[in-house]
């Protein structure tokens, strides 16, 4: 739960099982009844459903016996981050790393995304409004709950953004699977990549990748070198794949750096 004050109106709903199928979900009692407590210490309701009743409300979704009914979570704007500390307006941290995702549609995509940047240590998530995926329940199970409890901020016009972090003093790199597809932007191997100054990783369509108005916009392309020569067709990386090794790459340095 990751909103205390939408707390009254979210409710927990536990399966009750057929008396003969109790023996077998013994083991299943005692998480259930932890999630029972922990929901009261809460003050979140609990109810207790047939199991008939939890299939229709999840919509024949796997849900392993307990339902959480709660307020759709939503994007944050850019408005709403946090404002920087006394004394951090002139100058950002140099090790600070933004993912910004422009047009990512695919629900479990975009969960695998949330759940990679968490993991690797990404300040901030931003994605553009335009042809996006919303925040689902979908996109929530694809994160395994990184969704709950890390902010996922959105902008309407993503290259005023990015123009914006430029001029502050930000490096915006973005992502190609084929060199030879960009130009005017130099292209280098996300091995390569070194940086001292914030960075804005930004990640492109599912099928079309970044568009050239956001390439022109980049400071530098980072590509992925693969392992062996490349079968025509099979060419490119998942984007949630993709993502989290060029992830890595970057937030690596930041580890190194003691940050």
């Amino acid at each position: 739960m990751k909103h205390a004050e939408a707390v009254q109106s979210e409710k927990i709903l536990v399966g009750r099982l057929p008396t003969k199928q109790q023996p077998s979900s013994g083991a299943r009692r005692p998480v259930t009844a932890e999630l029972a407590l922990q929901a009261a210490a809460r003050g979140v309701p609990v109810q207790r459903v047939r199991r008939r009743e939890l299939d229709a409300l999840c919509r024949g979704r796997v849900h392993q016996g307990v339902c959480l009914e709660a307020t759709p979570l939503r994007f944050k704007s850019l408005e709403e981050a946090e404002k920087p500390e006394v004394g951090d307006e002139e100058r950002p941290k140099p090790r600070l790393v933004w993912l910004v995702l422009e047009q990512i549609q695919d629900p479990m995509n975009l969960g695998a995304l949330l759940r990679s940047a968490y993991f690797l240590g990404v300040d901030r998530v931003v994605t553009s409004q335009r042809n996006s995926c919303p925040l689902t329940p979908t996109v929530s199970k694809a994160s395994s709950g990184v969704m709950e409890v890390f902010d996922v901020y959105s902008t309407d016009d993503l290259r005023s953004f990015l123009k914006a972090k430029s001029a502050e003093g930000w490096e915006v790199v973005g992502t190609v699977s084929k060199p030879e597809d960009v130009e005017n932007v130099p292209v280098i191997s996300c091995l390569e990549f070194q940086w001292n100054k914030p960075v804005i990783l930004v990640i492109g369509s599912e099928g079309d990748g970044l568009s050239l108005e956001t390439q022109l916009l980049c400071h530098r392309m980072l590509t992925i070198p693969p392992g062996r020569a490349l079968h025509p067709g099979i060419e490119s990386l998942n984007v949630s794949v993709a993502t989290g090794i060029l992830l890595h790459s970057i937030c690596s340095q930041k580890l190194r750096h003691g940050d």
